[in-house]
């Protein structure tokens, strides 16, 4: 089996789960391919491949960080179809659920094939008239907010053609169930299970009492069209990817026509990680 290997060096414990990969790889004859923009100096005697081929030349890509690390690793497989295991080297890390010490235990319970594969939707943005981003899928969410000056914006959304409501608001996120937990919970959006379909709409600081998050499914075709009294606004995918927008741009946002494939495992659980990070079932009364 072939594994390639993304990770974000800055994380504390990142070299030792480094070297449980190589070391486990080399005594289970299994092949190791490093991101080679990030991993080139420590990965000695290790292959090295480029980010942008890491996930056609791997059986399963392993992402190690935070949530941005896994993120990141979500756009380099694209439409690959490569699976992804998520080691989590951060503090809350929704997306990157193990952690190092069971590194090794996931390995071999992949080399054996105990595994599941957990499809996540992603969303896809085009702005009309424009050509095409360099990377226009999000996993997590779409957000188009004021940019550089404080100050509301107009957000007119059309869905599959039918004008339903303008936003007056600092901005908008356009979030997938996987992202639901994301910037998108913390602008009052619900929870979705991030193996549903579905598009949440949550406005950020709306002017407006009856504004409230919405959500929609995931075969609806978003469209927006942006007014601002400064005649410039933002555009960010997944916090990474970035944008200006003027105000005669029309964005239109859709199911990707691909999923990413998450892998986990029957010991692990959603509702057992939002307990856990969102401290669910602690009585709020001191012992």
């Amino acid at each position: 089996m072939r594994f390639g290997l993304i990770a974000n060096l800055k994380r504390e414990g990142a070299r030792a789960a480094i070297a449980t990969v190589q070391n486990w790889v080399k005594a289970s004859g299994h092949e190791l391919f490093c991101c080679r923009e990030q991993l080139e100096s420590i990965c000695d005697g290790t292959l090295t491949v480029p980010l942008d081929e890491l996930a056609e030349e791997s059986d399963i890509l392993i992402s190690m960080g935070g949530d941005g690390t896994f993120l990141a690793s979500a756009r380099a497989v694209g439409a690959a179809g490569t699976p992804v295991l998520g080691i989590n080297l951060g503090s809350l890390g929704f997306l990157t659920q193990l952690r190092p010490h069971q590194l090794e235990n996931a390995l071999e319970a992949i080399a054996r094939g105990e595994y599941l594969i957990e499809e996540r939707m992603l969303l896809k943005t085009e702005i009309e008239g424009r050509p095409r981003l360099e990377s226009p899928y999000a996993l997590n969410d779409v957000v188009i907010d004021n940019g550089p000056v404080a100050r509301l914006i107009d957000i007119n959304l059309e869905v599959n053609g039918e004008e339903l409501v303008t936003y007056r608001a600092d901005g908008l996120i356009l979030s997938t169930p996987t992202g639901s937990t994301a910037y998108s919970l913390a602008a009052g959006g619900p929870i979705l299970h991030p193996a549903m379909r579905a598009i949440v709409v949550s406005p950020i600081a709306a002017f407006s009492l009856s504004t409230r998050p919405m959500v929609f499914s995931a075969s609806d075709t978003l469209e927006l069209r942006i007014g601002s009294s400064h005649e410039v606004a933002g555009l960010t995918l997944d916090g990474q990817i970035s944008a200006p927008l003027s105000d005669t741009d029309r964005l239109i946002i859709s199911q990707a026509d691909f999923c990413l494939k998450v892998i986990i495992f029957p010991t692990s659980s959603f509702y057992k990680v939002l307990k856990e990070k969102l401290h669910w079932g602690i009585s709020p009364r001191a012992d």
